[in-house]
C-alpha cells in the first residue's frame, strides 16, 4: 500500500488543533481498511517523527436528503497518532 494511500487527509478542526497543542496528537482521515501499523509506518516516513500511539475511530455514513431523493454519505475513518517526547510536530494547520 502506498504511504499516500493510507493518509488522505489533515483534520484541521477547532478539536484536532487543540489535541495538537495539548496532547501532541495529530489527526488524520485515513482509507477505511488502513490498519493501524499501516498508519504508523505512513506517518513516521512522510514526516520523519517517531510514533508513540495511534488510536482510530470509524464513522458510519448520515442520511441526507435533498428533497424527496435520500442516500448515505460515505463512511470514513479517523486517526488519532500521538508523537513521542521531544518530536517537532509537523505544522500544516498553519492558517
Amino acid at each position: 500500500m502506498n504511504l499516500y494511500d493510507v493518509i488522505l487527509r489533515p483534520i484541521i478542526t477547532e478539536k484536532a488543533v487543540g489535541k495538537k497543542e495539548t496532547e501532541r496528537t495529530i489527526c488524520f482521515q485515513v482509507k477505511l481498511d488502513a490498519t493501524k501499523t499501516d498508519i504508523r509506518n505512513a506517518v513516521e516516513k512522510l514526516f520523519k517523527v517517531k510514533v508513540q500511539d495511534v488510536r482510530t475511530a470509524t464513522f458510519e455514513g448520515k442520511l441526507r436528503r435533498r428533497g424527496r431523493y435520500s442516500g448515505y454519505t460515505s463512511d470514513w475513518k479517523k486517526a488519532y497518532v500521538r508523537l513521542q517526547p521531544g518530536e517537532k510536530i509537523p505544522e500544516f494547520a498553519e492558517l
